[in-house]
């Protein structure tokens, strides 16, 4: 089975290496490791996807992690494929193939987001007098048939509880949740996170770069 390990680690040349070989006592393969961020202290938080033999406990890869200095498991969740932001190339040229047909063209967008984002769903919404879902990834929560009177996001940001519109089905399992409009258009990019890890601040500055160029392909 694969996961997804955020982990906190000391931005010190061979510190990879050493959680590559913990991993390997315990036959744990790393399958893509994606830089997240660098923090002003020396930390880097890499998202690392790795295969756990069968009849293995996730513990063991949190524990194996561990063992080496300085390094902290955020979070860990299930996870299927591999981690590999360059993927939102091939995204960006696939929508601009397709971008006369706005239907096909946010469908597209909407599958092929969650593998390049290190999420596990999205859904885009249609702003104006009402605000509904218009297209969604094969696993995001089912529409509950929701009509907002208002535009909720109006800006790249992290969703919580204050954000009283947020159905309830999206905020299952603890999700962390974020979103950004799409430029010039009447759209909102919602990603979300089953079981973490919260969206870090590169992260939520990221999307909204990403929204910017979609918009601009779309508009």
């Amino acid at each position: 089975m694969s996961y997804l390990m955020r982990v906190r680690l000391p931005d010190v040349p061979g510190t990879l290496g050493l959680i590559a070989a913990t991993m390997g006592t315990i036959d744990a393969d790393i399958r893509s490791v994606d830089v997240v961020e660098h923090d002003p202290d020396g930390t880097v938080v890499d998202d690392v996807v790795v295969d756990l033999p069968a009849g293995r406990l996730a513990d063991a890869l949190i524990s194996a992690a561990q063992e080496v200095d300085g390094v902290y498991v955020d979070s860990i969740r299930p996870f299927s494929g591999t981690v590999d932001r360059r993927g939102q190339i091939s995204l960006l040229a696939e929508l601009a193939r397709h971008r006369r047909r706005t239907v096909d063209s946010l469908q597209k967008l909407i599958d092929a987001l969650p593998k390049s984002m290190s999420v596990q769903w999205a859904v885009i919404l249609e702003s104006g007098e009402k605000t509904r879902r218009v297209a969604a990834s094969s696993s995001a929560p089912e529409d509950d048939g929701r009509v907002l009177s208002e535009t909720p996001v109006a800006e790249p940001r992290a969703l919580t509880d204050r954000d009283t519109w947020v159905p309830s089905s999206w905020t299952v399992m603890d999700s962390a949740l974020a979103a950004t409009p799409l430029s010039g258009t009447d759209y909102i990019l919602i990603l979300g996170r089953p079981g973490g890890p919260d969206f870090l601040l590169s992260e939520i500055e990221h999307l909204g770069e990403v929204g910017e160029i979609l918009g601009a392909l779309l508009s």
